[in-house]
């Protein structure tokens, strides 16, 4: 005997009773409540053996094939969002070095000889990081003649720049910066 529990009443089933739905369950073996065996309401059945619905292998093919074309387009998009916030980063950084260094300049009438001057006189609280080279001690100094600068006894630091030989999105190396 073979009962069907739909919406919490069972009841006998009959062929083709299992299209009811999901919240129908095909109950067997027994009149005995406790002892009542659950299969899977969604049921197809194939030759003489019943098997439970799924996706074909060509659906998850498709399925997978769309998302690998999605992931390929998405990928490149997200690196080269991430090169142009390193880029703004080290244009950033450039612009504050360069900015301390001639406050540094004109306050103390002479230029700094390194980028820890800046940090010691409390210009910075720590020397940036180069976002291209990741650390904060590959800048590269660009010291300022001893004609041209303002104590001519100690030239200092005039400009600084990247070190990193890599090439920005606009076609120029980061090191021109």
């Amino acid at each position: 005997m073979e009962l069907l529990i739909r919406n919490g009443r069972p009841r006998v089933a009959r062929r083709g009773d299992s299209r009811h739905g999901p919240e129908s369950v095909a109950v067997t073996s027994g009149t005995d409540p406790k002892t009542w065996r659950r299969r899977p309401a969604r049921t197809r059945k194939r030759g003489d053996e019943m098997s439970i619905a799924g996706f074909t292998l060509i659906e998850l093919l498709i399925v997978m094939s769309i998302i690998v074309i999605l992931v390929s387009i998405a990928v490149p998009l997200y690196q080269k969002s991430i090169l142009r916030t390193r880029e703004t980063v080290l244009h950033n950084n450039l612009m504050v070095l360069r900015t301390v260094i001639d406050e540094y300049t004109y306050d103390k009438q002479k230029a700094p000889l390194t980028l820890q001057d800046l940090v010691q006189e409390g210009y910075l609280r720590e020397v940036p990081i180069d976002p291209m080279t990741g650390a904060n001690n590959t800048w590269r100094l660009v010291m300022e003649d001893a004609s041209q600068s303002v104590n001519q006894t100690e030239p200092g630091i005039f400009d600084v720049h990247s070190t990193s030989d890599k090439i920005g999105l606009d076609g120029t190396p980061y090191s021109e910066w």
